[in-house]
């Protein structure tokens, strides 16, 4: 039986099993996206160059996952879901290998391309289809499993990396993603519902230039402004490029008759404020596993060892919290949910700009319990209200859509984080030549929780109090 000759299955309930899958294959792409900063000095040692080159390596990769994700949904429309799906997976296994047998940097580079664009294949065509799958009831749940690879690739990648690259070798960073893509596959034809393919006309390739456009020099703009020593002219063309680009990315979205990005998702409130007050949140709460251990490392002088260790104080944070995230959300509501763990990550960045070599490991371990409790919860809200008032047949554009923004807020969380990492330094050299190096963390910090102001701000304004509530009250009725 052919893909192409069977029609897309009615939502049912909540296929676990599935569930799980995607959310294996999520971990797998966010933890190759933050994994390599660990390992960039023992990299740099064996391809010859120096380690603020590998910095590259983590660029191209984040560029194609960007430039690749909008592409995800008119390649799942046209061909079927679950075909792309496990050739997404196959994509990202052979080249993870190719990671692992380079033996220069441009090869390296190379693969790791390719690589991003199976991954960007991954997440949203494997979203795509858990959400295709399950009635609205089940989509707190369903999000909820989606959701922990986000949270915790991030935070374990600094220990598991500097631990392979100090005991094993940086090769097995990426040797690791070969069993684990073989067993998804097998996992994949036997779980992966059938999806009728085909219906969708051309691909739009003008979108798709401009959006590529948009995307990779924004993130390279972005990221340029954070470098030690930026290079001012390159800087600013890029980011003029990224504003022009992107308006024009808009205005032939609106008027395409088949856009590559369907904005008509935006029109939904709860979609809008999810994905605008959530950029922003993710932003800055991505940029923390970024920013603490540089601190950690840098300013109170701990081994990566020591340093990823407590790092996973956030991950055992995100453990904790939840089983309690859907029964929070069906209980309080979107609304109250993303105030709260807004604020509670303001309240907990405030805290970490505080903590000083002399805090006892187990004050900054509980800072960091409460810091990935509070993001867990937050990514659990924003993602489930996003889906929760879109109609079935636009939940391919939404999610492509959604996706795209996802991965531009997680990439901008690095680059914004190493941005007001500098401006601190900045601003304290002039005000206090020779401070602290801790003190410009602490301002970094504070900042961060500046950020957080806007979706605290958002929540209370842009929310109705039954925002999303078919979703958190129909997980509340069978219960």
């Amino acid at each position: 039986m052919t893909e192409a000759a069977t029609a897309e299955p009615v939502a049912g309930r909540l296929n676990r099993g599935l569930a799980l899958l995607v959310a294996g294959t999520f971990f797998m792409e966010n933890l190759d996206g933050t994994i390599v900063a660990t390992a960039a000095p023992a990299i740099a040692r064996d391809l010859g160059v120096a380690p603020v080159d590998i910095n590259l390596v983590m660029t191209t990769y984040l560029v194609a996952v960007a430039v690749g994700i909008p592409l995800s949904g008119w390649l799942a429309d046209r061909f079927g879901g679950r075909r792309v799906f496990l050739v997404a997976i196959g994509v990202f296994t052979l080249a993870s290998a190719g990671c692992a047998v380079s033996t220069s940097l441009p090869v390296l580079c190379a693969v790791r391309v390719v690589q991003g664009l199976g991954g960007a294949m991954m997440v949203p065509v494997g979203r795509l289809v858990v959400l295709r799958a399950t009635e609205k009831r089940d989509l707190l749940d369903a999000i909820a499993y989606l959701t922990w690879p986000a949270l915790v690739a991030p935070v374990i990648a600094p220990f598991v990396g500097g631990w392979l690259s100090t005991y094993a070798s940086w090769q097995w960073i990426f040797l690791i993603n070969i069993p684990l893509g073989l067993v998804a596959v097998v996992v994949a034809v036997k779980v992966v519902p059938v999806v009728a393919g085909g219906g969708v006309g051309p691909l739009d390739w003008v979108g798709f230039f401009l959006c590529g456009v948009t995307l990779v020099s924004l993130l390279l703009g972005v990221e340029g402004v954070g470098q030690r020593s930026p290079q001012g002219v390159l800087v600013a063309a890029l980011l003029v490029v990224a504003a022009g680009a992107g308006a024009f990315t808009v205005l032939h979205m609106r008027r395409a008759s088949r856009p590559l990005l369907d904005l008509t998702a935006l029109r939904v409130r709860s979609f809008r404020v999810a994905n605008a007050s959530g950029m922003v949140y993710r932003m800055a709460i991505s940029a923390v596993p970024f920013l603490l251990p540089l601190m950690f490392q840098l300013a109170f002088h701990w081994t990566a060892v020591r340093s990823g260790l407590m790092v996973m104080a956030v991950f055992l944070g995100n453990v904790m919290i939840k089983p309690a995230t859907s029964p929070l959300i069906r209980r309080w509501g979107f609304r109250r949910v993303i105030v709260t763990s807004s604020v509670g990550g303001a309240l907990m960045l405030v805290a970490c700009a505080f903590l000083r070599p002399a805090t006892p490991a187990a004050v900054i371990a509980g800072v960091l319990v409460l810091s990935g409790a509070t993001r867990s919860l937050g990514f659990s809200a924003y993602n489930s209200l996003q889906f929760a008032d879109i109609p079935g047949p636009q939940m391919s554009a939404a999610n492509t859509l959604s996706s795209t923004i996802g991965q531009l807020a997680a990439g901008l969380g690095v680059a914004v984080g190493a941005l007001v990492l500098r401006l601190a330094g900045g601003v304290l050299d002039s005000l206090a030549p020779g401070h602290d190096v801790l003190l410009a963390y602490s301002v970094a910090f504070g900042l961060l929780a500046l950020m957080m102001l806007y979706p605290v701000a958002e929540g209370f304004v842009g929310l109705h109090r039954g925002a999303g509530s078919e979703v958190a009250s129909a997980g509340a009725s069978r219960r």
